[in-house]
């Protein structure tokens, strides 16, 4: 006898919906006192507590850009590969599954310290190199 494998909705997210050892439960009322505004970039994670407004699991792990807010829920723009083009998709996720990235705290911490050097350089009416620089570790 030949098994072969289900084609269900959930198939294959046995460990990818779980939630971790010892924070499983009921949700943390922080989640829902989080704000979400509309240009807000976020992750999408899936929480198996929750079943509703659920991402599928090709969205697992992805982030992407909030473009509509509703009292329960998050419009997310993401970018889905199929085959060989990138098709910026509109789905609508439960707050329960999204938390916001930390891929954009670098970058606004960074202009933050530019700004400072900015205005220490023009009292003190000097230039100030605010590029990057290349660190000797990744020559």
């Amino acid at each position: 006898m030949v098994k072969t494998n289900t084609n269900g909705y959930r198939r294959g997210t046995r460990y990818m919906f779980s939630r971790d050892f010892r924070k499983r439960g009921p949700f943390l009322l922080s989640t829902y006192m989080k704000v979400y505004k509309r240009g807000d970039i976020v992750d999408i994670k899936g929480t198996g507590a929750q079943q509703k407004g659920m991402p599928h699991k090709s969205y697992h792990g992805k982030t992407g850009r909030v473009y509509n807010v509703t009292p329960h829920a998050v419009g997310i723009i993401v970018n889905k590969q199929v085959r060989n083009r990138i098709i910026p998709k509109r789905i609508n996720v439960r707050i329960e599954h999204v938390k916001h990235s930390k891929c954009r705290d670098d970058f606004l911490k960074r202009v933050k310290l530019n700004e400072e050097k900015k205005k220490e350089a023009k009292e003190k009416g000097v230039r100030v190199n605010l590029k990057r620089q290349v660190s000797e570790g990744a020559l």
